[in-house]
């Protein structure tokens, strides 16, 4: 059988039962699901595939999102917990920047570009732990130079925090990375911090996350003549399309896929896989993006179709890879037919970018529903194997 780890569903009943002991058929009828649904998430037999699900439990239990999804507070994992020793100093560096403290530069500018370049290779790459020990020393020393340096690293830094789980932590450097951008009269710089804003809040706020990309797309549309703002616009009306599915705002998803769509049909998919800032805008990135859209709005088959004109190859971040394999992976998952091909899904997106897949609350889940349902039969090699790598104990 299989030795359950703190899976999403064990922290919904967790809460559950510290709400009084609220009943399974209670939670239910406040978040808008079946009672069967809540049983089977907590059991571990089913995902949940759609972020406004999560919110609803979440509202339904008085909690937030990250508290069921365990972010920013589990230990036990190792990439985590290597990252995790770095973010009291990340904080400091941020709390001191944003106060508005200077220290004068220790780094030549040729180191400065170095390191920065560095910190970026590790993004692209998903080193969340590597990148988490440069960052502290990297962040004073870009606020000491400003502009775009600063705008840069705190950019970084709030991509870093948000997949290890601290989006407040996210928040806090977003917004030095939107005040150094804005202090350059970049467009483009502004419009890549406006993005980061928008990825960074929390779940509950996608409404205002839609907003605030509606609001940055307005403002940016007078520099469109310039490649690297169209891309972040581009990125701004995918930012913006999910956000709408989350809240439910369909007609707003389907409009601003259809401009993110037309905008990068002129420009194509970036010659070197990366684009301005490696966004890695074009129409791969598109395709991603409505394959994350197609799974909020519960269309599984749609994912699966989308999958096969999609080619995530072609873009140079390995996150872009995951979020294919991931999201095909949870799609064939569904209705629990197709759990062979889902595993091979789920394999790829771990060889892709184990650090982030082996923390993902929701890519954990997803391996240990093919286990709970693999139990009556015996669990495949490749399944132990995955689910060793990323820290799930599983009992024959």
């Amino acid at each position: 059988m299989v030795k359950k780890p703190d899976t999403i569903g064990a922290r919904i009943r967790y809460w559950r039962m510290r709400r009084g002991g609220m009943t399974q058929a209670v939670l239910a009828g406040l978040a808008g699901v079946t009672q069967s649904y809540v049983s089977q998430v907590e059991s571990g037999r089913k995902t949940i595939d759609r972020r406004s699900t999560l919110v609803a439990l979440a509202a339904a239990l008085q909690v937030t999102v990250a508290d069921l999804l365990g972010q920013g507070t589990e230990s036990g994992d190792p990439a985590r917990e290597s990252a995790a020793e770095c973010v009291p100093a990340i904080w400091s560096a941020l709390i001191e920047i944003e106060d508005g403290e200077r220290r004068r530069a220790t780094y030549p500018r040729e180191r400065l570009t170095a390191e920065i370049a560095r910190s970026d290779q590790l993004r692209a790459s998903c080193n969340y732990p590597a990148m988490a020990r440069l960052l502290p020393a990297l962040l004073l020393e870009a606020a000491a130079v400003g502009g775009t340096a600063l705008a840069q690293v705190a950019y970084q830094a709030s991509t870093c925090l948000r997949h290890l789980g601290y989006r407040h932590l996210a928040l806090n450097a977003v917004r030095v990375a939107v005040s150094a951008a804005e202090d350059t009269g970049d467009p483009a710089w502004t419009g890549a911090s406006r993005f980061a804003y928008a990825q960074s809040l929390p779940i509950e706020s996608a409404a205002v996350a839609a907003r605030a990309a509606d609001r940055s797309l307005a403002e940016l549309q007078a520099d469109a003549a310039d490649e690297r703002v169209r891309q972040m616009l581009g990125q701004l009306h995918l930012s913006a399309a999910l956000t709408s599915a989350v809240s439910g705002r369909s007609d707003a998803t389907r409009d601003h896929l259809a401009e993110a769509a037309r905008e990068a049909a002129t420009l194509g998919d970036p010659a070197d896989g990366a684009g301005f800032n490696g966004c890695g805008f074009g129409p791969t990135n598109v395709g991603l993006w409505e394959m994350s859209i197609a799974a909020e709005q519960g269309d599984s088959g749609r994912v699966i179709e989308l999958s096969r004109t999609v080619r995530p190859q072609v873009l140079a971040a390995s996150i872009r890879q995951q979020s294919y394999w991931l999201d095909l992976g949870r799609a064939l998952a569904d209705g629990g037919r197709r759990d062979a091909e889902a595993l091979a899904a789920f394999v790829q997106a771990e060889r892709a970018a184990p650090v982030p897949f082996a923390i993902n609350p929701l890519a954990r889940d997803a391996v240990v529903a093919l286990a709970q349902r693999a139990q009556r039969r015996a669990i495949p090699d490749d399944l132990r194997l995955l689910a060793d790598r990323i820290g799930i104990d599983l009992v024959a």
